[in-house]
């Protein structure tokens, strides 16, 4: 069973900060073998949580929740990532369905746009997004970017 926990920043404690980036860095670093600036100011601006999720002591999954006009003019997710170790059993599926229920906790109905890789676009269509722009490359990585709407 997983422990869900949303927490805005100043909340997160060393342990919880560390697992995080070490989760969002082997993913999006190493596992995706590219390098970008994974510290980029947003974690800590006001009213941006953090969803993480706990299989014992384990962070396998975690999201990125911001409010409007920090990433897009609306509510956006970002940061999406789930431990290679813990995929192929629907984590991804419950880590995006808590991610859109704190997202609904914070700023109910608020549309929420995300900026997904581009192979992950029928993923979150399951969820309801809805491709808004074309294949752009973002780190060298095809992305598009994809709307939520309420």
């Amino acid at each position: 069973m997983i422990h869900w926990q949303l927490v805005p920043f100043t909340q997160l404690t060393t342990q919880q900060l560390y697992q995080l980036l070490q989760l969002r860095v082997d993913v999006f670093v190493v596992e995706q073998t590219c390098p970008y600036p994974e510290l980029d100011g947003k974690d800590c601006l006001p009213q941006v949580h953090h969803l993480l999720g706990y299989k014992e002591d384990e962070l396998i999954a975690c999201a990125r929740l911001l409010p409007k006009g920090v990433s897009y003019p609306s509510v956006s997710i970002g940061r999406v990532a789930t431990k290679q170790t813990h995929r192929g059993g629907g984590l991804g599926h419950q880590l995006i369905q808590q991610a859109l229920a704190g997202c609904e906790h914070l700023w109910p109905q608020s549309d929420i746009e995300i900026g997904a890789q581009e192979h992950l676009a029928d993923f979150y269509a399951q969820h309801g997004f809805v491709a808004t722009s074309a294949m752009y490359l973002e780190d060298d990585i095809p992305h598009i970017d994809m709307k939520l709407s309420k």
